[in-house]
């Protein structure tokens, strides 16, 4: 049978990057299942059981899994119905020497979920550079265009002016948001260690006869090998699945944050303020050759809804584990966990490929402003107006009649906005025709906009990211090839 006549995620043959789809390989799991079972010898043999050297050298020279080791454990699992006894046979005809040493004390637990650990964590590091990136490419955006003016828009009306870089430094705070909770979890997460059964540790108690010092011994040897800093104080056939639901929630907290960006430039791209990448020979509709349509951005959106609804399984999986262990939370987290990890990796390089490449257009922003500065210029011309004598209250009445009259030019006639027009040629405002340019000048409503953008992105995010610097020096944008 082809490969074509399988179902294949898209996550792996179109979006995620290899590495990431690396560590959740099948080769992968199992040759960590064997790093697992060689640490727990070299440790037991270290704290005095006899396990003879030269049967765990023989496991660590057999730890990566051959394919003709996964067809032996395939035939051993249809026979035990039983994925992780089929291994250690498996790894006991590779590694016969040990084969009565392996998985010595262990539960199937020590290696699924110790290894899932291990995978959350390589998960975790692999995203963080990406999503550095992502922001440094915002920083980098916001500050050269943090005195542009534009339109900003409440409830998708227009509003007072903002910045370009302003509006980017929104985008870039909501990011920030998602790297310190991600950075979060992965300093707290901790490891399995070798636990029992239920986690009373009676095997290794009984291994070690009756010395409890040599159990915690055992896990800060295993905690060392592995990489973490120490294991869960409380242990149950599992580590508990809130840890999980703790990844989880900051992980996937991406996708709301990676959607919110991508309607923005959705919205700005149909307004034809700005654009995505566009490669010379992409095609925006099969249909319409004129069509520059946001893919990117949209596929951005599609795959950050996913990600941002995933909790709701992490959350039924850890209520509904019962005492000390259910498994039913198996077959649901061989998928979740490694789908939750494959959309975020998917979501930061198509956000890096964007955002290091946004095109924008000040002639069409410029154009924008101009349809709704004059209503916005109104109260500096009440108040210029004032400081000539005139009454606030017949200025205002007639700013109110020439308004409507350009309002409908605009919405009845498809015209364009010619309200300062009005005004310069109406004789009332004739002590401040000569001021009607300046009152206008863009530059004049955006507040402290450009400040905000410098204060912040050459503050708070400029120190976050020299954490990130080795990484960020060698990075080079992601392209998409599909």
């Amino acid at each position: 049978m082809s490969s074509y006549d399988k179902y294949v995620t898209p996550l792996s043959t179109r979006y995620a990057s290899q590495e990431m789809m690396t560590i959740f390989s099948a080769r992968e799991r199992a040759s960590t299942w064997r790093q697992l079972w060689v640490w727990l010898a070299e440790a037991e043999r270290e704290l005095g059981l006899p396990i003879p050297e030269d049967a765990i050298q023989e496991m660590r020279e057999n730890v990566r899994v051959s394919d003709e080791a996964f067809d032996k454990a395939r035939e051993y699992e249809a026979k035990f119905r039983h994925d992780v006894m089929a291994h250690v046979h498996a790894y006991g005809e590779d590694a016969p020497k040990a084969a009565g040493h392996i998985h010595l004390g262990a539960t199937s637990c020590y290696v699924t979920d110790n290894a899932d650990l291990i995978f959350q964590k390589k998960a975790l590091d692999l995203i963080l550079p990406k999503l550095a990136k992502v922001i440094q490419n915002l920083q980098v955006f916001a500050l050269k265009y943090k005195d542009l003016p534009t339109l900003g828009f409440t409830h998708y009306q227009p509003a007072q002016l903002i910045t370009v870089g302003k509006r980017a430094a929104q985008w870039i705070q909501e990011l920030m948001m998602d790297l310190e909770d991600i950075e979060t979890v992965r300093d707290r997460l901790q490891f399995r260690g070798a636990q029992g059964t239920t986690g009373s540790q009676a095997t290794f108690l009984e291994l070690f006869e009756g010395n409890a010092d040599k159990i915690v011994q055992l896990n800060e040897i295993l905690c060392k090998k592995a990489g973490f800093p120490s294991a869960y104080p409380i242990s149950t056939q599992t580590y508990t699945r809130k840890v999980d639901l703790r990844v989880a929630n900051a992980v996937c907290a991406l996708g709301a944050t990676a959607q919110r960006i991508c309607s923005d430039i959705r919205h700005l791209a149909n307004l034809k303020e700005m654009e995505e990448p566009f490669e010379k020979s992409q095609i925006g509709s099969s249909a319409m050759a004129y069509k520059r349509n946001p893919m990117r951005s949209e596929r951005i959106t599609a795959l950050g809804r996913k990600l941002a609804r995933l909790p709701a399984d992490f959350t039924a999986t850890f209520e509904t584990q019962w005492f000390e262990r259910t498994l039913d939370d198996s077959a649901i987290r061989r998928m979740d966990i490694p789908e939750m990890f494959l959309l975020a990796d998917s979501i930061l390089l198509a956000l890096d490929n964007v955002t290091n490449g946004i095109v924008l257009y000040p002639s069409v922003i410029r154009s924008r402003i101009d349809q709704e500065l004059p209503f916005m210029a109104t109260e500096s011309i009440l108040m210029k107006l004032a400081t000539h004598g005139v009454s606030r209250q017949e200025a205002h009445e007639e700013v109110r009649v020439l308004s409507h009259q350009a309002s409908d030019v605009v919405k009845q006639q498809g015209g364009r906005n010619d309200l300062l027009e009005r005004i310069k040629k109406t004789e009332f405002f004739r002590p401040v025709w000569g001021d009607i340019d300046s009152l206008v000048d863009p530059k004049l409503f955006i507040g402290n906009c450009p400040k905000i953008v410098e204060d912040y992105c050459n503050g708070e995010v400029a120190a976050k990211l020299s954490n990130y610097k080795e990484s960020l020096d060698k990075a080079s944008t992601a392209q998409l090839s599909i």
